[in-house]
């Protein structure tokens, strides 16, 4: 046999199965590869639109920008311990993911000037726009997904918002001018009580740099919430994780704010973000979907990343 013949993969292989476990490495990077191709394409459905259009909040009223007071004066380390160990004490509901669509449907936010549709209608615009533009299934799905943390509203008798919707953002260190209306003339922060605590208004505050943003304990809203009901009962990435718990932290995202917490791994997950955040935002000027007609491709989605079916929620 010609020494170029000689495979030693295959030689391996016969004798203690080396090959097959090579042979899945070499696939997962495959795969690997394949997502960050997808993620690094930009998108398409939105480059004829007018960007300037959105998120306009110097022109938002007062609705929008009482919320965002509400939310940065009790948004406070305490208050956000307190909401964790609420969130573990009890199951809210047990529902499918469709089941979630269909009872947040009256649900309007007021927090987005953007928007006055129902979150059905703006969760069908998202995954739309990335199916149109051909992005993979478990970001569609993802998209369909991503505001059903906004259900916290249904589970308790009180319908205040502060602590579902908005922009999210590190607690327990200093507040970042990258935040909607923490600087003059709004001046948002001023009643925290953590905004003159000595360790919680430091830059680093509770953390140390390079901890990772994952080890940041954000604002308690419908990101998070969702992000704790879907790692653990669906087979989605880590990606789209990211993109669950992260869509609006748009100090990080968008303005580059707390990079001084980021690890390697973040990096990853930014980039992830950023390929979601055009669906999130610039599909909310798209005609209302037809949901009836979308529903079964949906609901075929759903059931390749949802195997347990019925959620705890």
């Amino acid at each position: 046999m010609a020494p170029s013949a000689i495979d030693p993969v295959s030689t391996i292989s016969s004798n203690n199965g080396s090959g097959k476990l090579l042979e899945e490495m070499s696939d997962k990077i495959d795969a690997i590869n394949v997502l960050k191709d997808e993620l690094r394409k930009k998108s398409e459905f939105d480059a004829d639109k007018d960007k300037t259009k959105f998120r306009q909040y110097d022109q938002a009223d007062e609705t929008v920008v009482g919320l965002y007071r509400t939310q940065h004066e009790n948004q406070t380390v305490a208050y956000n311990l307190w909401a964790r160990n609420d969130f573990k004490s009890k199951v809210r509901a047990k529902m499918t993911i469709w089941e979630a669509m269909e009872r947040l449907n009256r649900f309007v936010d007021d927090s987005d000037p953007d928007t006055s549709l129902s979150q059905i209608q703006h969760l069908l615009q998202s995954a739309e726009a990335m199916r149109r533009d051909g992005k993979p299934r478990w970001m569609q799905v993802t998209g369909l997904i991503h505001d059903l943390g906004k259900l916290i509203c249904a589970f308790r008798d009180s319908q205040a918002q502060w602590d579902v919707v908005g922009d999210t953002f590190p607690v327990g260190c200093a507040w970042s001018p990258g935040i909607v209306y923490s600087e003059a003339p709004y001046d948002t922060f001023a009643n925290n009580p953590d905004t003159k605590d000595p360790i919680y208004s430091t830059q680093y505050g509770i953390y140390s740099p390079g901890c990772g943003i994952e080890n940041i304990m954000l604002s308690w809203g419908h990101d998070e919430y969702l992000y704790h009901v879907v790692k653990d009962q669906s087979t989605l990435p880590d990606e789209a994780l990211a993109m669950i718990r992260y869509h609006s932290f748009y100090p990080w995202h968008k303005e580059g704010a707390y990079k001084y917490f980021m690890t390697a791994h973040d990096e990853k997950m930014l980039e992830a973000v950023q390929a979601f955040n055009p669906y999130d935002l610039y599909s909310k000027d798209d005609g209302v979907p037809d949901v009836e007609t979308l529903k079964p491709y949906y609901l075929e989605l759903i059931d390749e990343f949802f195997p347990k079916k019925v959620l705890d929620w």
